[in-house]
């Protein structure tokens, strides 16, 4: 059975269980003996708030990547100690569980292929979710300019499958609304909306 055929619920299972294994691990190499986990048949949430708060944050994790301001207010929001979510999360981040940068690359390319979002579109969206301006813009600027045109390209050619035969303006106009959305400099936008219409037969002069 691949990996796609098991039951969404083991493979969270299998997920939670490893995350834990590596937070015990690093407990372990600081010398900490493990804590209770609070949703074990033994754990006593209320008395452990260190063991509460690695629970919420290894719940966060299971369902998806997280930054750490998310995972931060998530703490917050169950009423986790500030000092306690410091610690909880700064061993998280030893164990490398809770890594800014590998989840803003993640996220840069989650948006760039499922959205078509340009730098500066993702760049609001990273800012946030809690990540850095600096080290955001850094992994912003790795960016290919040229990869970034033709993800343009492909969403005017795909917008403009739904435009045929509405006036060359009104089409200018809903392109250039539709990739300013997106992020888009005006400038980028223009030449390549200018280079779709001149391709289409129906702007071409005979």
């Amino acid at each position: 059975m691949s990996e796609h055929d098991r039951p969404t619920a083991a493979r969270t299972h299998e997920r939670l269980e490893g995350l834990r294994a590596a937070v015990s691990a690093i407990e372990e190499r600081a010398g900490e003996p493990p804590r209770p986990d609070p949703q074990g048949p033994q754990g006593d949430a209320d008395a452990d708030p260190h063991a509460v708060a690695r629970a919420v944050v290894l719940r966060q994790l299971t369902g998806a990547p997280k930054s750490r301001k998310q995972l931060q207010e998530a703490l917050t929001r169950k009423g986790c100690p500030p000092e306690v979510a410091r610690e909880v999360l700064d061993r998280f981040e030893e164990v490398g569980l809770v890594d800014d940068e590998a989840y803003a690359q993640a996220f840069i390319r989650s948006k760039q292929a499922g959205r078509g979002l340009a730098r500066r579109a993702i760049s609001h969206e990273l800012r946030a979710k809690g990540v850095d301006d600096e080290l955001a813009q850094s992994l912003l600027d790795e960016v290919d300019p040229e990869d970034e045109r033709a993800r343009a390209h492909e969403l005017v050619a795909k917008k403009l499958r739904s435009m045929h035969g509405l006036d060359r303006t009104v089409q200018t106009r809903r392109l250039g609304g539709m990739l300013a959305r997106k992020g888009y400099g005006h400038d980028v936008a223009r030449v390549v909306i200018t280079e779709a219409l001149d391709a289409e037969p129906e702007h071409q002069r005979d």
